[in-house]
């Protein structure tokens, strides 16, 4: 399968894609150094949440969880009835069940985010593009051990043929248009809550619709 570069078709929606979230656990969070951590653990309670908003089927997994720890709990409280697929394997993508669940999907394109970038990214990313998928990697949900191995790891997976993106854009892309009015009371609320400044206007602006632009 030859990856989508460019056009409409390369653009993800709420149909076409599923969300893989990896090893957002303590043991990965204790050596992240290229994002302050708080930052990571925002970034990807909002992708969670983006996805959950716009029905994007979402596949949570760890590393070892006895050892490593459990799933955060702010990212396992967006879906509180999924089980993570515990792993063994540092590359997800040669985890069975991982694979299978995607497949399950039918879907071709495959956002990730993951901890670390380097290592629990990179690898299924490259490996999955190698199987036809179009990956798209979210880079600001996801972080490496220093601000050099999280480059190197980005620049390394779009050599590949990966697509970068960052959380909020992985929502307007599934928005795409505000009259799509169904969607856009979660899409407020999440940004509001994990937007930073973004959310900040979008609260004010909301402020202003209910009251009539009296503030």
């Amino acid at each position: 399968m030859t990856s989508q570069k460019f056009g409409l078709d390369a653009l993800l929606t709420p149909d076409n894609c599923v969300l893989v979230l990896i090893d957002h656990q303590p043991f990965q969070f204790a050596n992240l150094n290229s994002h302050d951590p708080a930052t990571i653990v925002n970034n990807v309670i909002g992708l969670a949440k983006t996805a959950r908003a716009f029905k994007v089927p979402t596949i949570l997994t760890t590393v070892l969880e006895e050892r490593g720890g459990y799933l955060i709990k702010g990212l396992q409280d967006v879906f509180p009835e999924q089980k993570p697929i515990d792993r063994t394997f540092i590359n997800t993508w040669e985890d069975a069940r991982v694979v299978e669940a995607v497949k399950a999907t039918g879907r071709k394109k495959i956002v990730m985010a993951a901890l670390w970038t380097e290592v629990c990214l990179a690898m299924p990313a490259i490996h999955a593009l190698g199987d036809g998928y179009e990956v798209y990697i979210v880079t600001d949900a996801s972080g490496g051990v220093s601000p050099e191995a999280h480059e190197m790891a980005v620049r390394r997976m779009v050599q590949a043929g990966a697509a970068p993106i960052t959380w909020m854009v992985f929502g307007a892309e599934l928005q795409r248009d505000w009259a799509r009015e169904a969607s856009v009371p979660a899409l407020a609320e999440l940004l509001s809550v994990h937007g930073g400044g973004t959310g900040v206007a979008f609260a004010w602006e909301m402020q202003l619709l209910r009251t009539g632009g009296r503030g």
